[in-house]
């Protein structure tokens, strides 16, 4: 546990210095949802019906920038093979990462909820809820996103090679995270909620569960 917290703390500390990238991120999110509402048009129920799948998707094409640099500063001088050598485990630097990206993501998805609202009038008083979903469906982007990020961190072509590896494996993770968050802006008179976050919930356990097995194989390599 102390390992985690300690690899945790250097994660987030990192994010905290790239700040400005973080911003950069959001406006790319931000114009990614706006582009979204060019191509619907002036209708407003269909902007609304819309919203959901829009939002993941932005958050997703903005995710690909943020994880595929997770790893720059470690690959740097190779101070990744230096964290090895430490006497912590491979795991906890791979949840400490995974962890800060997560926690990254969930406050880019928060940031683009007012977006969504102000360009799609889809706004719901269930808040929590919405956290809620958003912080499950960014805890199944980010697992395994941090592991592929390990994986590309070495090649030239990360920024394309990321988005091919990760998009096919966080499909069903994207079609329970836009379903739920549909159901809280459009309404849920069947109480579908449940059923679907409880899917979303279990996805994001398989990928951490495999991602932090996984992690060690892949940086060894």
């Amino acid at each position: 546990m102390t390992d985690l917290l300690v690899a945790l703390r250097k994660d987030l500390l990192l994010q905290w210095r790239g700040r400005a990238q973080i911003v950069a991120i959001f406006a790319f999110g931000a114009a990614t949802l706006l582009l979204f509402s060019f191509a619907i048009g002036p209708d407003s129920v269909a902007l609304r019906e819309h919203a959901a799948g829009f939002l993941w998707l932005g958050l997703l094409l903005a995710s690909t920038l943020s994880l595929a640099e997770s790893f720059e500063r470690e690959m740097e001088e190779q101070a990744l093979e230096g964290l090895l050598l430490l006497p912590a485990s491979a795991r906890a630097l791979y949840y400490g990462k995974a962890i800060a990206n997560c926690a990254q993501l969930t406050l880019l998805g928060v940031a683009l909820v007012p977006v969504m609202v102000v360009l799609y009038d889809a706004g719901t008083v269930r808040l929590l809820s919405l956290l809620g979903v958003i912080l499950l469906g960014t805890a199944g982007l980010s697992a395994p996103g941090t592991l592929y990020a390990a994986m590309t961190a070495q090649t030239r072509a990360r920024q394309t090679l990321l988005p091919l590896l990760l998009f096919p494996l966080v499909v069903p993770v994207l079609l329970a995270a836009v379903k739920a968050t549909s159901l809280l802006i459009l309404g849920d008179p069947m109480g579908q909620l449940r059923p679907w976050t409880s899917l979303l919930g279990a996805f994001a356990v398989v990928h951490w569960a495999l991602g932090g097995l996984l992690f060690g194989r892949v940086v060894e390599d």
